[in-house]
């Protein structure tokens, strides 16, 4: 007994090694850039660095107010002590996600032995995971889905484990209800998770002792009580009311449309019947059901699962679904073997659970059919099913051809995750450029060096608002941000945002075809490279009429992504 606890421990080490290698190594060049929302998290955590303020000037807020959202807090507040290390670079703003992302896979092998009492297959729980796409693209950006799954897993360990040793309960309660800090979709998930458990375990807590009872129900409301107030009365809903199926403003004219095709195609003799039957079918409420269906049932489907996956190129790469083509047949063996012959029918019960109402909340947003963020919560129990549909489905196989069989397995997996690693590694980086915001550093470096040479320094918003680039990248102090932008009049450009010599804005209709006619000769415009139907890098001689190049910033692959443009001399 002794020699297999060793030898688990080693194998556990060597999964742990390997989801680090994973998630740390050239942190800093993939994904190719830092996009927007990381650095908004990562200027968020350096103005609480220096201010103890977010950059609205709002003291430790419990909801963060940024330009385009309200955020969540638990990440930006992990990120302060790597920021203050590495400043807002790719390793102070990803190392929690991937020290997170980590930690998840330790907590996946402690959930899933516990559960299932089998070591082996918390093991095996804990590798898939680790070599998982779907975790490895969270773990290595500043994404608070990481996170999210550390303390939910953890969470649920303790759960489980103070059932059957009596105490423990608070660690459970503290973890599961700091998830809503972490990031929202935890906010609808872990209340209904949290009943859900308490019903159909509620013989076993009740018999725990008094004090451990008592220190669960402290945590849970010192902890709770905040989030629960700042949701419903201090914004941090505003988010879920902006991306909510019930509040889409085409609902009305969409219901009112089909109805209007009612009676066109019914024609003028239409009756009572078939009014009521156009009402009955075309409303608000039909709508609703009928995108939220739509969308929880994409959210199985195998295109998302196992083949396309979620095509925004930041939450996976083009071409791979969320899980290997391979673990579709661990899938289907779990779905079959577990929840037909798994002993413990509580077990059965939580898990299909997790999974089914785990896709609830972002099915009730607009664009949740497939948003692997959102989702990301049904990752630990379909892993979990996977791996048990492999462990127990291998026992099913002669012993003759068992063996073959699991080198095969164990063939087909290798040449998927090579796969993966390849298009991860070499394509990616230049397929999703423009998504990760590739650029955006050199072009506020290039506009830095501008700075005492052209009086104004304009930086054009027509691929980004730049502010937070400029923030982050400069770095502006979080004391000087905190007391907003000011405001100036540009000829040819309206009143524009600025700070000192640098304005944010577009030039004007006419575009950069008509930008000599109003830049000023003491002015430097920084345009996106979409802004001019030429390629200036390599053909500068086709700048705009009246504008000469004097600067460029590229995309990894060598196109174009920034001009800096001033006029020409008489």
């Amino acid at each position: 007994m002794g020699t297999f606890f060793k030898k688990t421990k080693v194998i556990l080490l060597l999964i742990l090694a390997a989801a680090a290698f994973l998630r740390l190594w050239n942190l800093d060049k993939v994904p190719v850039s830092l996009f927007s929302d990381e650095l908004d998290v990562g200027y968020q955590a350096y103005s609480i660095l220096k201010t103890g303020k977010d950059y609205f000037g709002n003291p430790w807020p419990i909801h963060f107010q940024s330009y385009a959202d309200v955020r969540t807090p638990l990440y930006i507040y992990s990120s302060v002590p790597s920021v203050a290390a590495f400043g807002i670079t790719a390793w102070g703003l990803r190392l929690p996600a991937s020290f997170f992302g980590i930690l998840g896979v330790f907590a996946i092998f402690l959930l899933v032995a516990e559960i299932s009492k089998s070591e082996r297959l918390g093991l095996f729980a804990a590798s898939l995971l680790a070599l998982s796409s779907w975790h490895i693209q969270y773990s290595r950006a500043a994404f608070e889905a990481t996170m999210l799954l550390a303390f939910m897993l953890f969470g649920l360990y303790f759960f489980f484990k103070s059932i059957n040793s009596q105490k423990g309960i608070w660690k459970a309660v503290l973890l599961l209800v700091l998830t809503p800090y972490i990031y929202s979709t935890a906010k609808l998930f872990v209340p209904a998770l949290l009943i859900f458990l308490f019903f159909l375990y509620k013989r076993q807590l009740l018999k725990l002792p008094s004090p451990e009872l008592v220190k669960a129900t402290v945590a849970g409301l010192v902890v709770g009580v905040p989030i629960v107030i700042s949701t419903l009365f201090g914004g941090g809903a505003h988010r879920f009311g902006y991306l909510s199926v019930f509040t889409d403003p085409t609902t009305e004219s969409q219901s009112s449309y089909a109805r209007l095709t009612d009676v066109q195609a019914e024609g003028p003799q239409r009756g009572l019947f078939q009014k009521v039957e156009s009402y009955l079918i075309h409303n608000k409420y039909t709508y609703w059901l009928e995108k939220v269906s739509q969308n929880y049932f994409k959210s199985f489907s195998t295109e998302f699962l196992f083949v396309e996956g979620d095509l925004n190129l930041r939450h996976s790469i083009s071409g791979v679904g969320q899980f290997y083509k391979v673990e579709a047949l661990g899938l289907i063996l779990g779905m079959i073997l577990f929840f037909v012959f798994f002993k413990d029918r509580r077990i059965r019960a939580f898990v299909a659970f997790w999974i089914l109402v785990g896709a609830i909340p972002s099915a009730i947003t607009r664009d949740g059919a497939a948003h692997a963020s959102r989702l990301i919560l049904i990752l630990p129990p379909l892993t979990f099913l996977i791996a048990y549909g492999f462990i127990q489905g291998v026992k099913l196989i002669p012993d003759n051809l068992r063996s073959l069989s699991m080198v095969g397995l164990v063939i087909l997996f290798a040449i998927n995750f090579w796969s993966y690693q390849h298009n991860f590694w070499v394509h990616n980086p230049w397929n999703s450029q423009r998504p990760w915001n590739a650029g955006y550093s050199e072009m506020i470096e290039m506009a830095k060096r501008y700075e005492g040479v052209y009086e104004k320094i304009i930086i054009s918003n027509a691929d980004q608002p730049p502010q937070i680039f400029f923030a982050a990248y400069y770095p502006v102090d979080p004391e000087l941000w905190q007391k907003g932008l000011s405001q100036a009049p540009i000829e040819g450009f309206g009143v524009l945002p600025n700070l000192r010599a640098f304005y944010f804005g577009q030039v004007g209709e006419e575009g950069l075809k008509g930008l000599s006619k109003v830049l000023a000769e003491d002015t430097i415009y920084i345009a996106a490279a979409r802004e001019w139907e030429a390629n200036l890098l390599r053909q500068p001689g086709k700048a705009p009429e009246g504008l000469r190049l004097v600067g460029s910033v590229s995309f990894p692959s060598g196109e174009p992504a920034f001009y800096a443009l001033v006029k020409e001399e008489n």
